[in-house]
């Protein structure tokens, strides 16, 4: 792992909320450390038009974001990953493909913001809250020294990460 940029896979069902934030989140705030990007089991085709507001107000880059299958990032021709995060629990309950390097995964679950019911201001705020919850996890994992910790401890600081506010591993209806 000692070249530079590192990439990081986010995966998730549809790719159109919660990985897209993620993917965006790290780019804009890797500091040179780290390269995102995100994809989905059955992707949407389509980013959901309140991710792009909400990364909007934000003030983080939209351009080149766009709903994709995990199948791209599976091949030979694909960025070799370093790291592979899960933010749903559908796609962390899958089987995913083979990564060529073997990446360190993680599984980062947090609420479906597409799913939020309600005014569009209530939706609206679903996402905010997403993009607040990812951001929390980026900024820690971003703050690690990642070249300095052995697989083991980056797997377990990575599972402690994945599971604060806003996880819904913590949940009890989630297994």
């Amino acid at each position: 792992m000692a070249d530079l940029p590192r990439n990081v896979l986010f995966l998730c069902t549809g790719n159109s909320a919660r990985s897209i934030l993620g993917e965006a989140l790290l780019n804009a705030n890797a500091g040179g450390r780290f390269r995102a990007f995100s994809a989905g089991s059955r992707p949407k085709g389509a980013v959901h038009p309140l991710t792009l507001r909400v990364l909007e107000k934000a003030g983080i880059p939209t351009a080149g974001l766009r709903s994709k299958s995990w199948d791209e990032f599976a091949t030979t021709t694909a960025p070799r990953m370093d790291f592979v995060f899960t933010v749903c629990d559908g796609a962390a309950g899958e089987a995913c493909p083979v990564w060529p390097g073997q990446p360190v995964t993680a599984h980062w679950g947090i609420e479906d913001p597409a799913m939020a019911r309600g005014s569009e201001a209530d939706r609206e705020a679903a996402f905010a809250r997403a993009l607040r919850f990812l951001s929390n996890r980026v900024a820690l994992f971003t703050a690690l020294p990642v070249e300095k910790l052995d697989t083991l401890t980056l797997r377990s600081r990575l599972r402690e990460i994945g599971a604060i506010e806003g996880s819904t591993s913590s949940r009890s209806d989630v297994a």
